[in-house]
């Protein structure tokens, strides 16, 4: 077997070797409070100095767990070892769990510190070099995993039985949000979430945004949010700027419709936990649940996977709009008999079989004919037109009014955003602050972004709102007729085109065809001087040039000929 050099015996005349110093604490709380690394210091530079050693390095770890290597100092202390020449002969710790407190991870890199000729060496646990050594090294790294797993345990027991009294557990709180005092408990101080005025207005402007849009369109995608945010100068809790996964991640989290879930996955490997494991607890609503749930809805339906763009662009009326009600996959074109035949039927069922969906098939012609008959007489009628748009104008006009406490609550963070700079300019000019303290500046424009925050926000909310669309009887009967001419006459591409833009998708069932749309979507409609398609480039059509000598080319052959 061969051994591995770990440490000498402390009766061997020892030769002058440079030496690193690692030394680390679990958490930041501990670097800041504690003496743990000033002891460790102290004990391995003594150490270090009875032996006759140099002491050339020093790496500190302030709050990092030994259990992987995903430590910047750790990295570094290795990279420094791989180095030729030399920069250090030995690697002082205080004990081998400073290092590690993986068994596996210990050997691995001991290994990698030996194939450099150097030693790792315990002050605490001074070990030879022969076999009996190296197994009670390991043994002692069997311990430390195993008490490091049971500090987790009790740890995770503890931080759970937190969140079920309803308490934050201390990590950084949702955008949105911020953390406050709850209750004192001996020394331990006990938090709770709190709505942030400035950040939950940001929130709902993005929930707004993906439901009705700016005002211009309908509720707008997750790339434009971004894009506009970015561009009016919203920026994250950190300083950033917006991302598609961020805005996804605030569409998503139900923490904002007032249920805030602990413990969902596992820290190191990001694996989802039985949902026996996640502790639900209360939090501030800023989005009424309806709200959310309907987000939720729109979300699953625009998922690529439901949707694939390919079907939205093909020849069939309904396609990219009809899905199966049970399974919620789109209702793909079938034929029969050669052709002669055509059906809407449930891809999953065809894909994967009646295991996956027990499906269901419908001639083409009777679904067409069945919801366009619906549209023309049930819902684009004058009547069924004017109730649903009385509604929503009134839905508008509330929501005009909705607004006053938000408004008070910026304008309180305003002026105690103001009145703290006041008190530290105060504090400054009477000397009770030292203006050399490095920290005070990053304070000073911390409080300015904030006070310059809240009055943009303020400017915003205060600012008069859209204005509620004046509609008459006129407008709405030149509507309906217009709109179920366009549906019922016309090339299928156009025909699909006006239908998308009042109807998100069609549910088909075994005894019924449910129809969903947006009001807001036919409110767009109706008050544009004509509906207003979706934006694209025509693809896959041979005539979709209006004139020949619109193209360059195109005018270069018949000059040609």
């Amino acid at each position: 077997m061969t051994s591995l050099p770990v440490a000498s015996s402390p009766l061997q005349p020892q030769p002058s070797l440079r030496a690193a110093l690692y030394l680390r604490v679990s958490t930041g709380r501990q670097a800041e409070h504690d003496l743990s690394i000033p002891d460790q210091q102290r004990q391995a530079e003594a150490y270090c100095a009875a032996k006759g050693w140099e002491v050339v390095e020093i790496f500190i770890e302030p709050g990092a767990s030994a259990t992987d290597d995903r430590r910047p100092e750790f990295q570094k202390l290795m990279e420094a070892a791989s180095e030729k020449p030399g920069r250090f002969d030995v690697v002082v710790v205080h004990s081998f769990s400073r290092f590690f407190r993986d068994h596996f991870e210990l050997e691995f890199n001991v290994r990698r510190l030996a194939k450099q000729e150097i030693r790792l060496i315990s002050i605490t646990q001074e070990l030879g070099d022969d076999p009996s050594a190296v197994m009670m090294r390991q043994i002692m790294a069997l311990f430390d995993e195993y008490q490091s797993r049971e500090n987790a345990k009790h740890t995770l027991r503890a931080m759970n039985e937190n969140a079920r009294q309803g308490f934050w557990n201390g990590s950084r709180p949702p955008f949105g949000y911020r953390t406050v005092e709850a209750e004192r408990r001996g020394q331990k101080i006990k938090k709770k979430l709190e709505i942030d005025p400035i950040q939950s207005e940001t929130v709902r402007l993005i929930f707004e945004l993906y439901r009705h849009g700016d005002g211009q369109s309908g509720g707008l995608g997750i790339k434009a949010i971004v894009s506009l945010l970015n561009a009016k100068g919203y920026r994250t809790q950190t300083g950033s700027r917006f991302s598609c996964k961020f805005i996804h991640d605030v569409l998503t989290r139900e923490t904002y419709a007032g249920t805030h879930a602990f413990n969902v996955v596992e820290a190191k490997t990001g694996r989802k936990k039985a949902s026996n494991e996640v502790i639900t607890m209360d939090a501030p609503v800023i989005i009424p649940r309806s709200e959310f749930a309907e987000v939720q809805q729109r979300l699953k339906q625009n998922a690529p996977r439901v949707t694939a763009p390919r079907i939205v662009n093909g020849p069939c009326l309904l396609t990219g709009l009809a899905v199966c009600a049970t399974c919620g996959g789109g209702m793909t074109l079938r034929t029969g008999k050669y052709g002669r035949y055509r059906y809407y039927t449930c891809a999953t069922q065809a894909r994967q079989g009646k295991t996956a969906c027990k499906g269901r098939s419908i001639r083409m012609d009777l679904l067409d004919t069945l919801v366009m008959e619906h549209l023309a007489t049930r819902l684009l009628t004058k009547d069924r037109l004017g109730l649903i748009l009385e509604a929503l104008l009134t839905h508008y006009a509330a929501s005009q009014n909705r607004n006053a406490a938000r408004q008070e609550s910026l304008r309180n963070a305003s002026r105690e955003a103001e009145q703290k700079l006041q008190r530290l300019y105060a504090a400054i000019e009477n000397g009770v602050v030292d203006a050399t303290d490095p920290t005070l500046r990053e304070r000073l424009d911390a409080l300015k972004a904030q006070r310059d925050e809240t009055g943009r926000l303020c400017a915003m909310a205060e600012a008069p709102g859209m204005v509620v669309p004046v509609i008459t009887d006129e407008m709405i009967e030149r509507f309906s007729r217009d709109l179920r001419a366009k549906l019922t006459d016309g090339p299928v591409a156009m025909r699909k085109e006006y239908l998308r833009a009042i109807v998100d998708r069609i549910e088909v069932d075994d005894r019924e065809i449910r129809i969903f749309g947006r009001k807001d979507r036919l409110m767009n409609q109706l008050v544009s001087d004509r509906p207003k398609l979706n934006p694209k480039v025509p693809s896959f059509g041979r005539e979709w040039r209006p004139v020949r000598d619109s193209n360059p080319c195109c005018r270069r052959e018949r000059a040609v000929s």
